[in-house]
This record gives structure tokens, sequence and C-alpha cells, in this order.
């Protein structure tokens, strides 16, 4: 199994309805995705208060790196992720993406 983890610093005036819907959207792309489930995410909470300004983040598994390709390819995905690098702070430099075999 791969895991996706994706972490965003968010420019200050994106509104948390616009995540939430992006978020949204993206759960509904991975339920529709047959090798990729668990879509989880949202806002930190951590009581450790670390995130460096990365406080948004979310995990999808995937069943193997095809059907992690085959998300990375989908024309909602690229739509999806080019309105978090337009929401990011810096672009493509407030995104953060770890893929890990678990």
């Amino acid at each position: 199994m791969i895991r996706h983890i994706v972490l965003t610093k968010f420019k200050p005036d994106v509104p948390e309805s616009a995540i939430a819907q992006i978020y949204g959207d993206l759960s509904q792309l991975v339920s529709d995705m047959p090798g990729a489930q668990g879509f989880t995410g949202g806002r930190s909470q951590s009581p450790e208060q670390i995130e460096r300004g990365y406080n948004h983040g979310f995990v999808i598994d995937f069943d193997d790196w095809e059907a992690l390709q085959q998300y990375a390819d989908h024309p909602r995905h690229k739509a999806l992720g080019a309105q978090l690098v337009e929401h990011a702070k810096g672009g493509i430099d407030g995104l953060l993406v770890l893929d890990i075999d678990v």
C-alpha cells in the first residue's frame, strides 16, 4: 500500500470554505477511483503546534504505485492540484508531498 501525504500552507486570505470544497472534491475523486481509498483531510489540531505554516493536509491510501499514478494522471486530480497550487502560499513551494510504501 502507498500512503500519499500532502501538506499545504494556504494563503491567509483563502477561506476555510474554499479549502473544504477542494478537499471534498478530492474525497469524491478518491471514492470514484479503483485502487484508492481512505481520504482523510483537514486543518491541523496538533497540541504540539509545530506545523510551521502547513496547517492543512490530507492522506490517501493507494493499493500500489500504479493506482497512485492513475490518480496523478487523472484530469480531475490535475485540476484540483492546480487549485491547491493557486491557493498555496508561494505556489508549489507551499506544498509538501510524501509517498510512503507502507
